[in-house]
């Protein structure tokens, strides 16, 4: 049986001997610089990167084909073999890239690494410039998908080519997916891939570049995030009847009003504090890169108190708040039907992010009770796929923070759970671990992934993806 989460996460304070150890077994394990400086292999990488943010992959694109057609050029070019790379899907718009690096044991789980090639939608006329043409400007990337997500993937794709050119042979097979639809439905890509290539189900594990990240506190800490969970997505619709009538003889009874009544209560609502292995730790881990009075309140998370002034203050904290309970949000609003005609009918969409372990009719049984009003039925409208959070396994966690700690000194992995989704969540369902660990540092109020002039610090690329180079050789040398 594996070491628990909890004592996983206890961090174990190495003497300077230990780590001055440690850093050289790694430096031995991966040959790389441990510390990004600038590289030969940056032009080549940087060249991968333009290609891919100069396809438009977005729905609107019409197809991520040809982005699909260029990574495969390339991994051929390097001398992967056919039979090593394949470019599958349904349907001849949306293809998936899998490429294998064949290892030294073939009939041991592979090991997977994952991106996604598909962008969400952007528009000209609202942006500062044309967001499908890579710009550089002042020590940043700008363009659509550059930090989600085709940063990760052509940090995935340049070392593919690297380690190949270099004949590295890993311990077993890598097996880098590159999917078509993340943004979407994932319903052509990884949902298709798990189906129609049954050897992606029997991983090990698989590390994602579309989730985690590098952030600098203001204590001078830095913390490593590593994405084990995702919180599980659900839309309820909340619909008021009513017989309606002339408006101007106004009656008590409003569907608007009973509908409008209802999300007030419902907005004043807090769910039940849940945590789960990686929340736990996740606040545990954070309290020692904080100080002060934050750093009492998230220790109490830590330690799994559910209640109390410290659970209310870090409830008032929007993000903190997020990894404490399941959140549900009115997100869209209609009702009516004529300005002269009282209202038959007023509907309010409802958006929520459920923690792992919570069933839907939970959820909605829950909505129902704070609703209190047998004029508004709760409907279902996006069902919920349920994903458990991945074990925070001790063969590969304090790997990934002794890689970090050589690039970023002094680093912490804190686990997370994301409020959103990736496509990490059908590997879970298929019993897959997945760990997130995009390792692009970007400041939080810099982050602008799905909005306008999208960027990412130059240097943060060309980092991350010798991050990735030195874990993967490190954690199957």
């Amino acid at each position: 049986m594996r070491a628990s989460p909890c004592a996983l996460y206890n961090l174990r304070m190495m003497r300077r001997r230990d780590a001055a150890l440690l850093l050289a077994i790694l430096w031995a394990a991966a040959p790389a610089r441990a510390q990004y400086a600038p590289s030969p292999f940056d032009a080549e990488h940087r060249e991968i990167f333009r290609e891919l943010i100069e396809i438009n992959t977005s729905p609107e694109g019409g197809s991520v084909a040809p982005a699909a057609q260029t990574v495969a050029r390339r991994l051929a070019a390097a001398g992967f073999p056919a039979a090593d790379l394949e470019t599958p899907g349904p349907n001849a718009s949306c293809v998936n890239v899998v490429a294998t690096l064949r290892g030294r044991d073939p009939a041991a789980r592979p090991v997977l690494l994952m991106a996604h090639l598909d962008v969400v939608p952007a528009r000209r006329a609202d942006w500062e410039f044309d967001p499908y043409v890579l710009r550089e400007e002042k020590g940043w990337f700008f363009g659509r998908g550059t930090l989600d997500n085709k940063a990760g993937a052509s940090d995935l794709v340049a070392n593919m080519v690297r380690w190949k050119r270099e004949g590295f042979l890993p311990s077993r097979d890598v097996i880098m997916v590159l999917t078509c639809d993340e943004e979407t439905t994932a319903e052509a890509g990884m949902q298709w891939l798990l189906r129609e290539r049954p050897r992606l189900r029997s991983a090990d594990y698989a590390l994602n570049s579309d989730a985690g990240g590098v952030e600098r506190k203001q204590s001078g800490r830095v913390a490593f995030y590593v994405q084990a969970a995702e919180k599980a997505y659900v839309t309820f619709a909340l619909t008021a009847k009513n017989e309606g009538g002339h408006s101007s003889v106004p009656r008590p009874d409003n569907a608007i009003y009973a509908l409008a009544a209802a999300l007030g209560r419902l907005s004043a609502y807090r769910f039940p504090v849940q945590y789960n292995p990686v929340t736990q730790a996740s606040f545990a881990r954070t309290a020692m890169l904080e100080s002060g009075p934050i750093a009492e309140d998230l220790a109490a998370a830590g330690r799994g108190q559910t209640s109390g002034a410290a659970i209310d203050r870090l409830s008032a904290i929007p993000y903190l708040n997020s990894d404490l309970r399941t959140t549900c949000v009115a997100t869209m609003l209609s009702g009516g039907h004529a300005e002269n005609a009282l209202p038959q009918s007023a509907t309010a969409t409802v958006n929520c992010r459920v923690v792992p372990g919570v069933p839907e009719g939970e959820v909605k049984r829950a909505i129902e009770s704070v609703v209190a009003d047998p004029t508004i039925t709760v409907s279902t409208v996006y069902p919920l796929t349920a994903s458990s959070a991945s074990p925070l396994r001790d063969d590969i966690l304090p790997t990934i923070e002794r890689v970090a700690d050589a690039f970023w000194k002094g680093a912490t992995v804190v686990p997370g759970q994301s409020a959103g989704a990736t496509d990490g969540l059908y590997l879970r369902n298929a019993g897959v671990p997945v760990f997130g660990v995009a390792a692009i540092e970007i400041p939080p109020e810099e982050e602008r992934a799905h909005g306008l002039n999208e960027r990412v610090p130059v240097r943060s690329l060309y980092e991350s993806r010798e991050y990735w180079y030195a874990l993967v050789k490190t954690l199957l040398r």
